[in-house]
Order: structure tokens, then C-alpha cells, then sequence
């Protein structure tokens, strides 16, 4: 193994770039029709304000907690060993879908400028009702530089449990797509349970998160967690997959084997991130929803962002950490020696319900720019996305009376590959990309 380098509430009734030819005409003009409350002008989020006060800052530090290792292999040891990503995708029995074959509902969700790039609604079978949506995405692009794991290029899709609906044992519960992206018309998937283990590796318990954000970065995968929960982050690592043997809607250890809620793979979180101010509140420690990485830092950095009700006074803070750059701690961030980790650059932006972020340096510059989608005020309409740096902010036009809800509809989290030059990005019924140079391009 390389160590470095839902479906959208149906109304009733470069691999695919030549797939997708016979029907960019049908997806633009259905992409141009933008409903009466959807061309409310997005509201400019304005420049970017820098917080540099103590005050500030101090709210943004993390303290980490490693699950220990001997807890770890105990459990691994118990339930046969662990599989990696390619064990997962060779046994993966669930198809993406090309856009051609997608219901319209599922296409008109897609960006409106810029068009996607590539394009795919999820295996039927995953869409039958609205108990799960995807919500975030990342890529072994962000895992390692040269955009590979192992042999394979890998996509993860987040995607959260409805805390109401649905039977009572899955609300809540996070799970991840693992999708082979090496070119296939129809990329196969599986699923893998997201878990938290005892404290002595007997068991697991499901973990119970909205995964809004999640990165992966060598050979961990840092997921968001919900409002209100002491942990900031969850860690997960790629190396630690284990297969149950028993397929039941119980979670951890049964009578006869191990079971997570009928899946066949679980990742046991390997440690936490939590604020050392506390538990996030909307006045004190943030409550991170997206999650990206920036490679074009150094050392390689986390970019988070919080999510801020439309009609908040709080003003949504955008931030980054690095990581650690020693081989025996990779993925993790970078902490003093008390396991404290602290943001190393931090801004406050205009910009509200904040569903995706990236910062992005081109070559030559001195200063990133940042990118975030946000859905203002229409959590079923299109949203936004801006380009924000210190002199102000950009977005897309659409539309005869200048609409910037150009992105798509209730978008997810934001991820970047390098390698490809691709933009990642997950709507609640569709997985689609879209280069970042027709992103900027399309902000004139």
C-alpha cells in the first residue's frame, strides 16, 4: 500500500466528456431556466477581513486525542485483520450512473456556469428513498500529489442518515462510497461504515455525524462532525478497514461475528480533533462544514469553513492548519508538544450557509485565493460560488438579470485535484467535476 506520494428529493413524475456530448445541449438549456426563486441576487460576501487578535484565534485551537494504537490492532486483530481501498473496490457491487442516464430532476441540479466537466447519479439502489444524501467529497488527489492510491484513482462520497426517518438504528449514521475512478463509463462503488471504537478495542459504536466536510490526506481521512458534539474532527486512517461477518442491523460485536447495520466494511476512527474552548456554538468555537486540502502551502495545509444561518450577525470564519510533515505522524496536523494544534491563518467572510471551500494559490502569487459555495436563503435553489481574497469577491453571472446562482443545487463540500485540475463536488443526487479553470474563467 502507497503511503504518500441521494439522492434529491425526486419531484414524482475527462472519462465521460464524449458520453456526455450528446446531451450538453439538453443540460445547458435545462440549466438556464432559473425559477423565480432562484434569481434573487446572491448577496456580495465582500473582501475577506483577516483575524489576527489573540481573542480570535485562540477559539480556533485544536487538541488531538489518538485512539491507542494497541486498542486499534486489538480490534483489527479480533475481527481477522484489516483490507485497504483496493480490497474495497475489488469487491465493489454498486454502478455510478452517466448523466445521459439520469433523471432530469438529478441533471437540472448540476452547475449552471460552468457546466460540469464529468457527471453521475448514484446506483438506483442507494436512491430508493431520502433516509441517506451525500453531503461531501475528496479525492486520492488530495491524498497524494500524484493523484493515485496504490494503483487505483479513488473518489469518496460522505453521505449522512437522516436523524428522523428510517429505521431507528441507521439515524444519524455516516457512511462513505469508495468509487473506482480509473476511466470506467460506469464506476463500481462500495460502501464502507464510518465507527467509533471502545476505548479498549472490544467493539464499536456507528459513528453518528452530518460528514458535511472530509478530506483525504495521505493516508487519513478527516471528517466533520455535528453541532453541538465535543469533537471538531474525527480521524480516520485507509489502512484500518476491517470486513464484518455478520450482516444484521446491529453495530460492534454480536453473538456470532461483527456487525454494522447490514454493511460489509467499517473504519474505526483512529482519533479526534476537539476545541480546546469547547464544543462548538454559534458564538464561540466554530462548528467546521467544509473541509479541503491545499497543497499549494508549505508545508500542505487543512482549509476549513463554518456554517452561519443566512440571517446571522456572525460573520462565517474561514481558516487552515498544517500538517505534520514527520512520516510517523502522517495526515495528522501539525501540534505543539501538548497535542495542541493552532490556525495559522484565519478570515472572517460575508459569505453565510457555507457548503464547500477551497484556497487555492496560483503559481507566481503571493496570496491564495478562496473559493466557497454557499446556498443564501434557498436550501432548494442553486447557490452560489464566490471567489473571495483581500480586495473582494467574485461570482458567475447567469441569466438575463444577472443571478449569480450559478452553482449548483444544494451543493456539498469542495475538493480540489492538482493533478487533473478538477473541482469535485457532490449535489444531494449527483457526483460531478468541473475544472477550475472554467471557473475562473466564468468570473470574467
Amino acid at each position: 500500500m502507497k503511503h504518500r506520494g441521494r439522492h434529491r428529493r425526486r419531484r414524482r413524475g475527462a472519462a465521460l466528456r464524449a458520453a456526455l456530448a450528446g446531451t450538453a445541449l439538453a443540460l445547458t438549456a435545462a440549466a438556464t431556466i432559473v425559477s423565480a426563486s432562484q434569481a434573487t441576487v446572491a448577496a456580495d460576501p465582500g473582501a475577506l477581513k483577516p483575524l489576527t487578535s489573540t481573542a480570535d484565534t485562540a477559539r480556533l485551537q485544536l487538541q488531538e486525542h489518538l485512539i491507542p494504537r494497541r486498542s486499534l490492532d486489538r480490534l483489527a486483530s479480533a475481527m481477522g485483520g484489516t483490507v485497504g481501498v483496493a480490497d474495497v473496490l475489488t469487491s465493489a457491487d454498486h454502478n455510478l450512473r452517466k448523466a445521459a442516464e439520469c433523471d432530469s430532476d438529478d441533471q437540472d441540479s448540476l452547475p449552471v456556469t460552468p457546466a460540469a466537466d464529468e457527471a453521475y447519479c448514484w446506483d438506483p439502489t442507494d436512491t430508493l428513498t431520502d433516509d441517506w444524501r451525500p453531503a461531501s467529497v475528496t479525492t486520492s488527489s488530495e491524498a497524494d500529489d500524484d493523484g493515485l492510491w496504490g494503483a487505483n484513482r479513488v473518489v469518496l462520497a460522505g453521505w449522512t442518515h437522516s436523524t428522523s426517518t428510517g429505521p431507528a438504528a441507521s439515524r444519524g449514521l455516516a457512511r462513505v462510497a469508495v468509487i473506482n475512478g480509473n476511466g470506467s463509463a460506469h464506476p463500481s462503488y462500495a460502501w464502507v461504515l464510518l465507527t467509533v471504537p471502545s476505548t479498549d478495542g472490544t467493539t464499536y459504536r456507528g459513528l453518528t455525524s452530518q460528514i458535511s466536510g472530509m478530506v483525504w490526506y495521505e493516508d487519513k481521512l478527516l471528517v466533520t462532525t455535528t453541532l453541538g458534539s465535543a469533537d471538531a474532527l474525527y480521524v480516520y486512517d485507509l489502512n484500518r478497514i476491517q470486513r464484518t461477518s455478520v450482516m444484521t442491523q446491529a453495530i460492534g460485536r454480536v453473538r456470532d461475528g461483527w456487525s454494522a447495520a447490514g454493511f460489509r466494511y467499517v473504519m474505526p476512527a483512529v482519533g479526534s480533533y476537539r476545541f480546546t474552548a469547547g464544543a462548538c456554538s454559534r458564538s464561540g468555537a466554530p462548528c467546521p462544514s467544509a473541509l479541503s486540502v491545499d497543497r499549494g502551502t508549505a508545508p500542505d495545509s487543512l482549509v476549513l469553513g463554518e456554517w452561519t444561518p443566512a440571517d446571522s450577525d456572525q460573520h462565517a470564519r474561514l481558516w487552515r492548519y498544517v500538517f505534520d510533515e514527520s512520516p510517523e505522524r502522517a495526515g495528522l496536523l501539525a501540534t505543539d508538544t501538548f497535542g495542541r494544534a493552532d490556525a495559522v491563518e484565519a478570515y472572517r467572510t460575508g459569505a453565510s450557509e457555507i457548503r464547500g471551500v477551497l484556497s487555492y494559490r496560483p503559481p507566481g502569487a503571493t496570496d491564495s485565493e478562496w473559493y466557497v459555495g454557499h446556498l443564501p436563503g434557498a436550501m432548494d435553489g442553486h447557490g452560489s460560488l464566490w471567489r473571495q481574497d483581500l480586495k473582494g469577491a467574485r461570482a458567475a453571472d447567469c441569466g438575463s438579470d444577472a443571478s449569480h446562482r450559478c452553482w449548483a443545487a444544494a451543493t456539498g463540500s469542495l475538493s480540489y485535484a492538482p493533478d487533473t485540475g478538477e473541482v469535485w463536488s457532490v449535489t444531494d443526487s449527483m457526483l460531478f467535476s468541473v475544472p477550475l479553470r472554467s471557473i475562473d474563467a466564468s468570473l470574467g
